[in-house]
């Protein structure tokens, strides 16, 4: 039924317990994981050289956060993307673009404030997405 699943992960709780999910649901039928982990993007207004650090440390983060998530779920790397952005609108243009028949992710996650935002993405995903999509808490 599934050709292409996404899994949309942040390193949190309710991201590890989808992770293993859409690992499983991949194997059974027999679908491609792309795992995609997104990083907001460092504010302009930092200036130099404060920008450039902020941006090295948040990708530095980000890359552990998605290597974490190629650990659990076994996909190759070039099925793993690191993507910057608002988390709900770049999950669905991944979607999109990777062809996604499903799209799997925690109800709550790690964002800017913990996770008082994550509900509220996706729910965003939920509503918007062109596939199915599996909340999982």
């Amino acid at each position: 039924m599934f050709k292409t699943i996404l899994l949309a992960y942040d390193g949190s709780d309710h991201a590890k317990r989808a992770a293993r999910i859409a690992k499983m649901e991949a194997e059974a039928h027999g679908a491609r994981l792309v795992v995609v982990h997104v990083y907001e993007p460092v504010p302009d207004y930092l200036g130099e050289p404060f920008f450039q650090e902020a941006l090295k440390r948040r990708l530095e983060r980000a890359e552990k956060v998605l290597v974490e998530a190629v650990g659990l779920t076994g996909v190759p790397r070039e099925d793993a993307l690191l993507l910057e952005g608002r988390p709900a609108e770049a999950i669905l243009e991944a979607a999109i673009g990777e062809q996604a028949d499903l799209i799997v992710m925690g109800t709550r996650g790690l964002g800017a404030i913990g996770s008082l935002f994550m509900g509220s993405q996706s729910q965003k995903v939920l509503a918007e997405a062109p596939c199915p999509v599996l909340l999982v808490r």
